[in-house]
Parts: structure tokens; C-alpha cells; sequence
């Protein structure tokens, strides 16, 4: 390309910044795009647009970007919209944050409407921060806008997002034209090396090539155009590779399609079958469960993209503290979420483990000659010291996790909690302790407001989840039950729905958290993250236990729903 021998100096770049629908695989639509021309190293022509979705945007997508459904209703076709972006492209180098992102949902967008990609060559900014400045720990775009002392009006719109990329990209450049002459240069210089352990293949590969050409013609005729599970085989059998999507052929068929990343195992597919199911959370569940069973050469790894973060205090420990983490705790414990937000879900747990004088060191307790400065504080009960009875550690610890374990969403219960200790001083004329309690319980107040999620314990909330399929009048029942999905399986009627309702709940603890198996964390992450991501889904507390008329009562409903 000719394009790649001309001087980095004098060339024109085009930043770009897009918004999306927030859905992964083939449901990623483009919903917005913005550009800015880059030339000399100062900003020039400004250019953005929204662009219609087939789907409807989620309420999360809608509070994050400020983009609405009447919005997407009222803008161009992305057959109107991407001819302009591919013009103002042409003899440009696409430059963006997180490049690979933007690249693959702007082709993706392009092949949806039938028009060639530019296929421009393509620099990131986050691979030039990681390079010429070493010393920003953070590279999100906003935090190392700010490290730079680039000045940023917005956020999460692609117009707003494209000129602040810009501007970053113009104060690294220098530092990129002193080290790579040309474009072609830049580019090699940018590139992702991965670092390879001499003698090893890298996981998940299979020897004989990665180019995505099976070793012999596969039919694709037999998979359904519906959700589940589909995996690809060898000529002897064995089970290469295991994915899930809401539309089984379409996807099974991408592997192989022009342009897909090639892996290994593609070169041995002799054949594919598929597990078909009635709803996408269905499929996830599957392919959690089948990924573990099989352990497929082609699968490294279940990934996991989003934000949530869970409370927990593992019971298994002495003297058990609450921390966060982005998974569950397996065994016997007690976790509340899934959260959003990391940072707030961690002050959170610092003011529960003040309120209620919990040990703020790690797991492992050391033991000391004298308090530490939590000790001297009166915020914690200091277990390292030797002398401290575990069942009253326990009694506090239980104080601290009481609003979450009951029936109700723990905001209220908690700041009732802090409410009670509040007045509770005020009795005893500690009014500077009342004081500090009121001051606690508003940013607590605060801390709730932002933290989504359900703030309530696993175990504590028997429930039935219905998941619809996404075209057909038809659900896959879940029984979450324990702290983990105790069954499920396409909804079953009459005798039979009450027979595996009251099995499922007999499994349940008869008092106190569950002991959920490690294997069964995912299976409960992955059914409560979607809740949260789905709150239109039809859930049926158990708690009590619901007879034979409650159950058809909320089929009933949930089916005239459709």
C-alpha cells in the first residue's frame, strides 16, 4: 500500500471513536460514530453521526452514552452513514483508543451493509501511551487524557471521545515521528508482540496451522437459526472447540468466514453438531458446563468482559473479613451482588468493616504484641492479638452481613442499621459519635445510590428465573436456589414444573449461607449478572414456596407477556 511508505510527518490521519449497542459477537451494532482529521499535528474537520439499530438499546447502554431508542429511530441508515466515514478515510490513517475495538465493530458495520472496508492502516493510541509514556499506569482514555493535560468535555459520545483521542494522539506524536519515519514503520512499531515461552505452543492451539480452513467441507444446513451450543469435532470425534450464540448457524459459520482470526483447531474440523436451547442464558449455562467437561483444545479460557464485582466474606477462614472480588466465593460463604462498580463496592466494605470493628488486614492473620492503628482506633476488634473469643468476632460479622441476608434488597437494611447505632449514641450523649454516624450513613447513602446491582445475599432468595428464546414462545426455567443453580431446563408444565420446583428447594440449607461447589461460582455469576443486565425477565420468588397455583399463575403471565 502506498500509503504505508509515505512520511509519518505529512500524512493525514482520521480519529475515530464509535458507540455501540454494548452487545458482543454478531449483536454489536454500531450506534454512533465520530471523527476528527488530524493534519501536522493540529486538529482540523470535525464529523459525527448517530446510526440506526435494528435492536432496542438496553437501559444500561441508554444512562452510559445518552443515547436513546428515539434517537436510533430518527437517525440514518448505516448505508448512509458509513460511504461518508469510508470517504473522509480514503489516503488517511485511522487512529483510535483501543483500536482493535473500533476497527472490528466499524468492519463488522460495513460487511452488515454490503459496502467494502477502507481496511485503512491503523495506529492506537493506547499502544503509543504504553510506549512514549511509560510512567501513566492508567490508559483509559479519560485518566490518561488527564495525565497529559488535555482538558476533556464529555464522555461516552463518539464525537466528544474521537477529539479527545485526537488531542492525545498530538501530544504523543512527536515522540512517534522521532522513533518510526513512515507510516508503515509506525504501524510495525505499534503492533501487539506476544511473548512466547521458547518450545511451547501457545494455549489453545493445535499443531498444523491456524489458517481458518477446516480439513474438510462442513455442513452448517443442520444448525438451527436458534439459540445453544454448538461444537466442532475432529475425524475421530474429539471435541475441538465449544461456543454458544442466540443464532447457531450464523455463528458456527463465522469461523470460517473471510477475514475471521485464524486459530488452530479450524485446520482439523471434520464436523459440528450442535445442543440446541430455549433462551441465549440458556446457551451460556451450556457452554459453562460443557467447556469444563470436555476441556476443549480451542477454548483457553471462559473470559470474562463485564464490570460486576461481588461482596464477600469466606466462612471457611478464621476471624472471616469482607472484601470484593470479581467472582464469588466458592465453598461456604457469603456473597452479595453482582455490583457495578469496583472502587465504590471496596468503600463500601472499608465502611461496614468500621461500623462494625471487622479486622482490616487479609486473610492470613498476623499476630501482634500490641493493636494495630485500626486497634488503637476502636475500629477493629483485634483478633491478632490472641486473646479475642471467635463467636464474638462471629456475632459482629453476622451484624455486619444482617442487612443482606434477609428477604429485602439490603439499601434500606443497611442504613436502618446505621440509623439504630446512630440514635443509640445520641441516648447515651455521645453526640460527636452520633455526628460521625450521620456523616457515615450519607455518604453511605451516596455509595448506594451509585452502586447497582441487587444488594443482597446469593443464598438468601430462592427464586425461579424464566429466560425466553428470542423468537419462538418458549423458556428455559432456572432454579436458583442456595446460592447456585440448583436445576434447569426448557419450562416444563403442570405436575412436572411443581415436582422440580419442590425438588430444588429441598436441596436448599436449612439455615445459613450454602457450601457452593467452585464449579458451580460461574454457573451463579453468569445467571446473575444476566438478571441484572435483563431486568425485564420473569423471576418468581420461592421464599415462601410457591404451590401448584402460584407457579401457573406466573407461567401464565409470564407467557402473555411475550
Amino acid at each position: 500500500m502506498q500509503l504505508l511508505q509515505a512520511p509519518l510527518h505529512t500524512s493525514e490521519f482520521l480519529a475515530v471513536d464509535v458507540e455501540t449497542n454494548g452487545c458482543a459477537g454478531e449483536d454489536c451494532e454500531l450506534t454512533e460514530v465520530g471523527a476528527v482529521l488530524v493534519g501536522g499535528g493540529e486538529l482540523h474537520e470535525r464529523w459525527g453521526s448517530l446510526v440506526a439499530a435494528r435492536a432496542p438499546l438496553s437501559a444500561g447502554i441508554q444512562r452510559l452514552t445518552g443515547i436513546s431508542d428515539a434517537m436510533l429511530h430518527a437517525a440514518p441508515e448505516p448505508a448512509d452513514v458509513l460511504p461518508e466515514l469510508a470517504a473522509r478515510l480514503r489516503g488517511r490513517v485511522l487512529v483510535a483508543h483501543s483500536a482493535r475495538f473500533d476497527r472490528g465493530v466499524l468492519a463488522g458495520a460495513f460487511a452488515r451493509a454490503g459496502l467494502p472496508w477502507p481496511d485503512p492502516p491503523v495506529l492506537c493510541t493506547v499502544a503509543m501511551a504504553r510506549r512514549f509514556a511509560p510512567l501513566v499506569r492508567r490508559r483509559a482514555l479519560g485518566p490518561l487524557a488527564a495525565a497529559l493535560g488535555i482538558e476533556r468535555d464529555g464522555a461516552h459520545r463518539a464525537l466528544v471521545d474521537a477529539e479527545t483521542c485526537a488531542r492525545v494522539f498530538c501530544a504523543l506524536f512527536p515522540k512517534l515521528c522521532a522513533n518510526a519515519p513512515t507510516v508503515g514503520e509506525a504501524v510495525e512499531l505499534l503492533a501487539p508482540r506476544r511473548r512466547r515461552r521458547a518450545g511451547r505452543r501457545p494455549p489453545g492451539r493445535l499443531r498444523g496451522g491456524g489458517a481458518p480452513t477446516p480439513a474438510a467441507p462442513l455442513d452448517f444446513a443442520t444448525l438451527p437459526d436458534g439459540p445453544g451450543v454448538y461444537l466442532f469435532r475432529d475425524g475421530s470425534g474429539r471435541v475441538l472447540y465449544v461456543g454458544k450464540s442466540k443464532r447457531l448457524r450464523t455463528r458456527a459459520r463465522s469461523h470460517f468466514a473471510p477475514g475471521a482470526e485464524a486459530a488452530g483447531w479450524t485446520a482439523h474440523a471434520a464436523l459440528v453438531d450442535h445442543r440446541e436451547t430455549a433462551s441465549e442464558l440458556g446457551a451460556l449455562v451450556l457452554e459453562n458446563r460443557l467447556i469444563k467437561e470436555l476441556r476443549p483444545p480451542g477454548n483457553v479460557a471462559l473470559k470474562r468482559s463485564d464490570a460486576y464485582v461481588y461482596l464477600r466474606a469466606r466462612l471457611d477462614i478464621a476471624y472471616p473479613i469482607l472484601e470484593v472480588a470479581s467472582q464469588p466465593a466458592p465453598g461456604r460463604a457469603v456473597n452479595v451482588g453482582p455490583l457495578r462498580g469496583q472502587h465504590v463496592a471496596r468503600e463500601l466494605a472499608d465502611h461496614l468493616t468500621s461500623l462494625f470493628a471487622l479486622r482490616h488486614c487479609g486473610r492470613r492473620l498476623p499476630r501482634r504484641d500490641h493493636p494495630s492503628a485500626y486497634g488503637q482506633m476502636g475500629r477493629c476488634l483485634s483478633p491478632c492479638l490472641g486473646d479475642l473469643d471467635p463467636n464474638a468476632y462471629r456475632r459482629r460479622l453476622d451484624a455486619a452481613l444482617s442487612a443482606f441476608t434477609g428477604a429485602q434488597d439490603g439499601r434500606e437494611a443497611l442504613l436502618a442499621l446505621v440509623d439504630s447505632r446512630m440514635r443509640e449514641e445520641s441516648a447515651k450523649r455521645h453526640y460527636e459519635r452520633a455526628a460521625t454516624l450521620r456523616r457515615r450513613r450519607d455518604r453511605l447513602a451516596a455509595l448506594l445510590d451509585r452502586l447497582g446491582g441487587d444488594l443482597r445475599a446469593t443464598h438468601a432468595l430462592p427464586r425461579l428465573v424464566l429466560a425466553r428464546h428470542p423468537a419462538a414462545r418458549r423458556f428455559d426455567a432456572f432454579w436458583v436456589v442456595g446460592g447456585r443453580v440448583a436445576d434447569w431446563g426448557e419450562l416444563p408444565d403442570g405436575e412436572e414444573l411443581e415436582r422440580r420446583t419442590a425438588l430444588a428447594l429441598g436441596a436448599r440449607p436449612s439455615a445459613g449461607p450454602a457450601c457452593v461447589p467452585p464449579d458451580a461460582v460461574h454457573e451463579l455469576r453468569i445467571v446473575a449478572t444476566w438478571l441484572d443486565a435483563h431486568p425485564e425477565t420473569p423471576v418468581l420468588r420461592l421464599d415462601p414456596p410457591a404451590g401448584a397455583e402460584a407457579l401457573e399463575r406466573f407461567v401464565t403471565h409470564a407467557r402473555k407477556a411475550l
